[in-house]
This record gives structure tokens, sequence and C-alpha cells, in this order.
């Protein structure tokens, strides 16, 4: 996976899990958060706060869940 993939993920979604990133790219989520972190930097994404539902499912604790969110 490149980072474009990513990006282009993100910016089509709006909004993804650390989780579901890590198992749609089938890569490490520590590798994907360094990756997001850079993107965040630029300000590309932002980090969503602990506890935002991420309107999905509801199975989830919510403060488990590490949500990014595309802005720009």
């Amino acid at each position: 996976m490149i980072m474009s993939d990513l990006t282009s993920h993100l910016r089509t979604q709006g909004r993804a899990a650390l989780r579901d990133l890590s198992y749609r790219f089938d890569t490490d989520p520590e590798a994907l958060r360094g990756m997001l972190e850079l993107l965040e930097r630029k300000g590309r994404v932002r980090k969503l706060p602990g506890g935002t539902p991420c309107s999905g499912c509801c199975s989830c604790d919510p403060t488990a869940i590490e949500l990014y969110e595309w802005v720009s």
C-alpha cells in the first residue's frame, strides 16, 4: 500500500477507523498510524477525539475506536 491509496480511500469515505483501514489495506495498524500522523501534520486528516461514534454498527466500544477524518 502506498500513501496515495490511503489518501484516496479517506477522501472518498470521509472518515475511517484505524482498525478498518488495517483490514482494508492488510497493513499493520502501527504502520498506518505513522502514515496518518504524517497526513495529520500536513493538515489533510485529523484524528477524532476518543468516544466519537463511527456511525457504523454500534457494537464496538466507542472509546476503543481510533477514527481519522479527511479535512482537505
